[in-house]
């Protein structure tokens, strides 16, 4: 009789530790890399953390970025030379929505997977675990992007801090098989304000140093050794641009011709004339004359 309360008891502390050791953080493991080429970083329900492959990658190449050919040129360039090795600087990629920004990385990506290049991307809001992925992949023999999709903080989020530290700035070394590519609609990644412009107002509830704040805001852009601004296409920019995906998909020169007024009225119905309105005016007139093409 004694000895059923003390192996209930037991049970119900073996329960509790299990449950106390899911709560408690744990160490990233090293993924199958050989799986694919991108992988995603992600938080479970557990709070673990697992980098795991991305099974579909989209399949596109630089010769399928159109009209942003100084903008390939500098990321084809500094890609290459961190996978040669060589010196190469973290990149941050802003300017207009559907321009191509993340197409490129994607592409780059694609053009040197054969010579060890992987990508983990990780979410704005896993940021804060970016010292651990870093150093999971530190001893790698690939070459590895950390992909930041549409970066933006607002004032006080804490995976501002910790990118900042990686970036430049940590105790610890700069990873040479580790670079960030980011790509933000923000040029300094974090919203600023009118009043901030008029440094040197002071107010009676105000800072004493108010320039100090405005330094502050723009020195996590300042970390990435290399800025590439993308901008609205023209109309004939983004006419080539729609060409090029209708000959891709399969559409004949005449039909394309045609299809120039269509692609027109769809960018003015959007309200943009960028390289995804002319990537979806394409998928959407291929897939209607699908039969006559």
């Amino acid at each position: 009789m004694g000895a059923d309360p003390l192996i209930a008891f037991l049970a119900r502390a073996e329960l509790l530790m299990e449950r106390i050791e899911a709560a408690l953080p744990h160490a990233l493991e090293q993924p199958d890399w050989s799986r694919s080429i991108a992988f995603r970083y992600r938080q479970r329900r557990s709070g673990r953390g697992v980098i795991a492959p991305i099974a579909h990658i989209g399949a596109i190449s630089l010769a399928d970025l159109k009209e942003i050919e100084p903008q390939k040129e500098k990321i084809y360039r500094n890609t290459e030379q961190f996978v040669r090795g060589l010196p190469a600087n973290n990149v941050l990629l802003t300017g207009s929505r559907g321009t191509g920004k993340s197409s490129l990385i994607r592409a780059c990506l694609h053009a040197f997977a054969d010579q060890g290049l992987r990508l983990i991307e990780v979410g704005k809001d896993d940021l804060i675990d970016l010292p651990d992925i870093v150093e999971l992949v530190a001893q790698r023999p690939e070459k590895f992007i950390v992909f930041c999709d549409d970066l933006s903080f607002d004032e006080g989020e804490s995976g501002y801090k910790a990118l900042k530290s990686v970036l430049d700035g940590s105790v610890a070394a700069a990873t040479s098989n580790v670079l960030i590519y980011a790509t933000s609609n923000r040029r300094h990644l974090l919203p600023e304000y009118m009043a901030e412009n008029l440094s040197y107002t002071h107010t009676a509830d105000g800072e004493v140093h108010p320039g100090e704040m405005v330094e502050e805001k723009i020195s996590l852009s300042e970390r990435f050794g290399l800025w590439v601004s993308f901008y609205p296409f023209s109309q004939e920019e983004y006419l080539h641009i729609v060409a090029q995906w209708l000959s891709a998909m399969g559409v004949g020169d005449s039909h394309i011709a045609e299809a120039r007024p269509q692609a027109l009225i769809w960018a003015l119905e959007r309200g943009s004339r960028s390289g995804r309105v002319a990537w979806q005016f394409a998928r959407d007139y291929a897939g209607r004359n699908g039969s006559e093409l």
